[in-house]
């Protein structure tokens, strides 16, 4: 009687043996995939009642310029993977739309932000440091955007409040301080320099948002 060998090097059936090497990473790979959490997502269009405030001061006073509305229809992407939160988009704001209620301020405010050559101001979506509950409570959370003004691009960390009403609008309220000299612009003066606009500015915007 023949007793069964082993397969011998280079033999078909120790070809369909793998090693052990590559059990180790077929297994983590199949426990990896067992475990993996689904993505959220959720996509935002922005409405046309969003605004953009820029409050500033001077040596005599202090000035609030508006963007009261917004022209475009952009949307915002919202993604969570484990534990990454991604939020993407971007939104442009027309400069000539400043209103600053007074016809030389606004005037001046345009032409400091080189509204000729670069007519719109830009807000690039990056991160957010929670995935927003979406109730009607404010919720404060944090997340870096690009700021494109004059063209010269930064980043700043948001400070946000996120809330829900009743007719199901997502509130995306943000603000940060930001300086003219961040996008290397010099303040307006006035009178021979009598009156000086200070570098440094308060930006607040308010997202109005509908789920897509």
């Amino acid at each position: 009687m023949e007793l069964c060998r082993p397969p011998l090097p280079g033999s078909y059936l120790l070809k369909l043996i793998p090693d052990p090497e590559t059990m180790w990473y077929r297994n983590i790979l199949w426990i990896s995939l067992l475990f993996l959490s689904p993505a959220e997502k959720s996509k935002w269009v922005v409405n046309e009642n969003s605004s953009l405030t820029v409050n500033g001061t001077t040596n005599i006073n202090k000035f609030s310029c508006e963007i009261p509305s917004y022209d475009q229809t952009d949307t915002l992407t919202l993604v969570r993977t484990g534990k990454d939160i991604v939020l993407s988009g971007k939104i442009g704001l027309a400069i000539q739309s400043f209103d600053c209620h007074n016809s030389m301020m606004t005037k001046d405010l345009r032409k400091t932000l080189k509204e000729k050559q670069f007519p719109r101001l830009y807000i690039s979506f990056l991160s957010l440091s929670g995935f927003p509950e979406l109730t009607a409570k404010p919720q404060s959370i944090t997340g870096l955007v690009s700021i494109e003004l004059a063209g010269t691009s930064k980043r700043f960390e948001i400070n946000y409040q996120v809330s829900t009403d009743t007719q199901k609008i997502v509130h995306l309220l943000g603000s940060q301080d930001i300086k003219f000299s961040d996008f290397n612009l010099i303040p307006p003066r006035k009178i021979g320099g009598m009156i000086k606009t200070n570098d440094q500015l308060s930006v607040e915007f308010h997202l109005k948002m509908k789920t897509i």
